[in-house]
């Protein structure tokens, strides 16, 4: 099978950041491509560097080296074409839903209606119809995520930074809104990538995983998921995979944080 033409490059991306004076190296030589229509996992120890390479990707730091390239286009500016999903929400607790999903939209030259169609489809798109006019105190914190994740597709970006999305909630909760991101994933086939410590999350998302490894942050392995969706999390082929991640994550802990029994890194 061909693959899949690149969405985003990321090509031999360094990062270098400054504390009292020293310089500190949190990434180096980092280099791959997402497809289009790709799930990319970023899997690693806190501290390897993940939301940093979220962060330059997205373009909220420029400060590195290498090249980042949307659709090959090195020369452009990413922000444009990418939407970013937080562990926490970030609602106006003052602004409604629809208000908080329709910010993504403030300098899209649009008329009226169709930001407001749009606004609607993809507060939809998320189960929130509902909840269209409700202020962020009235939201479970699912709900409030699931907002978050409307207002970053409502530019109809190419591609989805989710840092830590789920990371802020229960288990199960969890669970569900992991299957919900691959419901909208299918009904509008984007690229993501996911930062997690879950390896479990990353192997039930992902066609790939990225291992990273700190100090400096690079990358340790690349992982193919070569299983079929929909997916199911006691799958053997993912029982061997989340074995093969734990044992190239864990020694990266350095004694500071421990597996949890689905495959969570969590500090102790």
């Amino acid at each position: 099978m061909t693959a899949p033409a690149a969405s985003l490059t990321i090509d031999r991306v360094g990062k270098i950041f400054r504390f009292n004076g020293a310089p500190r190296e949190v990434l180096r030589d980092v280099s791959f491509e997402v497809g289009k229509g790709e799930i990319v996992g970023v899997l690693g120890a806190s501290g390897c560097g993940k939301s940093t390479l979220l962060r330059l990707i997205v373009g909220l730091d420029r400060d590195y080296s290498g090249r980042i390239a949307v659709a090959g286009e090195g020369g452009s500016d990413p922000a444009r074409r990418i939407s970013m999903v937080f562990q926490d929400h970030r609602l106006f607790p003052w602004l409604t839903v629809a208000e908080n999903v329709g910010l993504a939209l403030d300098r899209a030259k649009l008329p009226r209606a169709e930001k407001r169609d749009r606004i609607r489809h993809y507060v939809d798109l998320v189960g929130l119809s509902d909840f269209i006019d409700a202020y962020p105190k009235q939201l479970s914190g699912g709900m409030a995520q699931r907002a978050a994740i409307a207002r970053a597709l409502v530019s109809e970006p190419e591609i989805l930074l989710m840092d830590e999305p789920f990371g802020a909630l229960d288990s199960l909760l969890r669970l569900r809104l992991q299957d919900e991101l691959l419901r909208i994933w299918q009904h509008r086939v984007l690229s993501v990538v996911v930062v997690t410590h879950d390896i479990e999350e990353a192997l039930y998302l992902g066609d790939r995983v990225i291992v990273l490894e700190a100090n400096p942050g690079r990358i340790r392995s690349v992982i193919d998921v070569d299983i079929p969706r929909p997916r199911r999390r006691t799958d053997p082929h993912i029982v061997a995979l989340k074995r093969e991640c734990f044992d190239l994550v864990a020694g990266q802990a350095d004694g500071d944080g421990l597996f949890e029994g689905r495959g969570e890194i969590r500090s102790a």
